[in-house]
């Protein structure tokens, strides 16, 4: 049998696939997930994501130099106060929980990179992503919000602000606020591509932000519609956005793919709590290798063209880099 192209030539060996491999994930990709909270002492496992921690600050700062050591650079900072209203005022407290975790980290670490999500659903007694009236989500109320939100973040001193809320129109609303206040500087990661997916619900159980109604259908996505993405992500890149997320990650390779060959922006990927709970719980009985299914899985979002993943596993991928490397 003549045959000239023989591809298995190219998989003969570990040393002729690492020749001649496509795609790698690298530590400086990771952008780690970390929950702080009032109090001291406190360092409690959310129950649905093993593994994963509420922080006091006290805690999180013992954390902050595992995270710092491991050699993972960029940390998004999603925060639980103990005061929650209606119109989500600990989002934008210039000495809330969230700003004292990135003064804090800017104090000890000052070249990690730090993200604040920006939204109200964390802090509002509601749940929900916006200000409401008899039972609706008002849009263009909630801007100013958020904006407030974003300028507390950034008098902290953080460098990138990722408002996930939703809202149309808060991405320039946000860079106009911003620049007005002097933080021009100041990155926004637009959640341009949310959709109202059911792998959020361990995070909804880490934040303590499920909805006390209805749900977030009216403004995050239908996840069963495509060219929404592409209007959402021009929208963004339109008002001033510098990176664009699409979320969740693996469920929506093709949508990360689409956005990535469309838009000149890097692109962001969250590999959400559902994903991260799902491959945690197998793992835990034993059905997969872990360490095998984790890297597989974030490489397949490097290949769909994300530049940076945000992942609860960044610091056992770091390690698991660290071992291969050794």
């Amino acid at each position: 049998m003549d045959m000239l192209r023989r591809p298995r030539r190219l998989r003969g060996s570990q040393a002729i696939r690492d020749l001649v491999h496509e795609y790698d994930v690298g530590i400086s990709d990771l952008i780690y997930p970390v929950f702080v909270v009032e109090g001291e002492k406190v360092k409690e496992e959310i129950p649905s994501m093993p593994g994963i921690y509420h922080y006091s600050l006290d805690t999180f700062e013992i954390h902050l130099k595992e995270i710092w050591d491991s050699g993972v650079r960029s940390i998004l900072f999603f925060g639980v106060p103990d005061h929650k209203d209606a119109r989500g005022s600990e989002a934008y407290n210039m000495n809330g929980i969230v700003q004292r975790a990135i003064r804090l980290t800017k104090e000890k670490y000052p070249d990690m990179i730090c993200i604040a999500d920006i939204c109200l659903c964390e802090y509002t007694d509601h749940g929900h992503c916006g200000l409401i009236c008899d039972g609706k989500i008002l849009n263009d109320d909630t801007l100013e919000l958020l904006s407030m939100a974003a300028i507390s973040c950034a008098a902290a001193g953080v460098d990138i602000v990722a408002p996930s809320d939703m809202m149309d129109g808060r991405i320039g609303h946000m860079r106009r606020a911003l620049d007005d206040q002097g933080y021009e500087d100041v990155l926004i990661m637009a959640y341009s591509i949310k959709y109202a997916s059911a792998f959020y619900g361990p995070f909804r159980e880490a934040a303590h932000s499920a909805p006390a109604f209805g749900d977030r259908k009216t403004y995050q996505m239908d996840w069963r519609n495509k060219k929404d993405a592409l209007i959402e992500a021009e929208l963004d890149m339109e008002e001033g956005a510098d990176i664009l997320m699409v979320k969740p990650g693996l469920a929506y390779l093709d949508i990360l793919k689409t956005v990535a060959d469309t838009f000149p922006l890097p692109i962001c990927t969250y590999s959400v709590s559902g994903e991260y709970s799902m491959m945690k719980a197998v793992a835990l009985n034993g059905w997969i290798d872990e360490k095998k299914v984790v890297m597989e899985s974030m490489t397949a979002m490097k290949r769909a063209g994300a530049k940076m993943i945000i992942t609860y596993y960044a610091l056992d991928i770091a390690r698991w880099l660290k071992e291969t490397e050794v």
